[in-house]
């Protein structure tokens, strides 16, 4: 997965998660150390039993999580008979829950100018505050995911207008860089008491270490509440942001998915799903008849 399929090292350990989950559930649901053999004869009635399992107890995992987990397992067993010959075609008529379809909750225009402006002037220094905005203005001026942000390195700044972002699984994308995006950076560059070296990361702790996506989750859970915004209101959701108001205001979904990085068209159409969705409110609100 790391090496071949360039997964992200989350997703690596996600995946790693699952399938020791799964081998240390079917060591005690067949009684003892496993083999090869075993896992060529599972049936299909040990695999759903596992799954059952996982919905149950205080760690009973959600219909989304136990897809993640059943995708694992078929992804080991492919593994398996690749490189060790070792099949169990039956497992394939285990199917997963059927997943509702989920539309991305972005912010709105003012909310997001609001959590740039917040984060500014609701920090305890000057310079915290800076980087706080600077973060917030680069995740919605550019769509970038957080891990994307904060990988960047004293070496990234001053920014390019157009800078060389690696995603998901390796892939690099060319994302235009608005200035208001460049002079947030260059404020926090001049207020920030750390040195921004070419090899250390851009956006710094209090301490000097590097900032983490858990400080820009605790960072998004103290703007939302003073601003009294949703919990829906994440780092992640300025990336929806990002793509949901340039549809609004005349993007190309080409475009948009080149921005975002996404593989499939289809993964970025789903903005075009929250326009239809507004839409249909303000409709609904405004007819006379509705």
């Amino acid at each position: 997965m790391r090496d071949e399929r360039r997964f992200a090292a989350n997703s690596v350990e996600a995946y790693e998660r699952d399938v020791e989950a799964f081998l240390d559930f079917l060591q005690s649901h067949l009684g003892g150390e496993l083999s090869g053999k075993d896992l060529a004869e599972l049936e299909p009635r040990d695999l759903r039993a596992y799954l059952a399992h996982r919905r149950q107890g205080p760690d009973a995992l959600s219909d989304r999580s136990v897809s993640r987990a059943l995708a694992a397992i078929r992804s080991f067993y492919r593994y398996l008979e690749r490189r060790h010959g070792l099949a169990n075609p039956r497992l394939s008529l285990v199917r997963g829950p059927k997943l509702k379809r989920t539309l991305p909750r972005p912010v709105s225009e003012k909310a997001a100018r609001d959590l740039i402006a917040d984060a500014r002037t609701s920090a305890s220094q000057d310079w915290i505050g800076a980087r706080d905005a600077a973060l917030v203005t680069l995740l919605y001026a550019a769509g970038l995911r957080i891990s994307e942000a904060l990988s960047l390195t004293g070496a990234d700044r001053p920014l390019p207008e157009t800078l060389r972002i690696t995603g998901k699984g390796g892939k690099q994308r060319l994302v235009p860089m608005l200035p208001a995006a460049r002079d947030a950076i260059e404020r926090y560059a001049a207020l920030c008491p750390h040195a921004l070296t070419r090899d250390d990361p851009l956006f710094r702790g209090v301490r000097g270490g590097a900032l983490g996506p858990r400080d820009a989750q605790a960072l998004m859970t103290r703007l939302r509440a003073r601003l009294g915004l949703p919990s829906s209101a994440t780092p992640h959701a300025l990336r929806h942001s990002f793509a949901t108001h340039l549809l609004a205001n005349g993007g190309d979904l080409r475009a948009i998915q080149e921005l975002l990085g996404h593989e499939s068209l289809s993964t970025t159409q789903t903005y075009a799903s929250v326009e239809t969705q507004k839409i249909l409110q303000s409709y609904r609100r405004a007819h006379p008849r509705s």
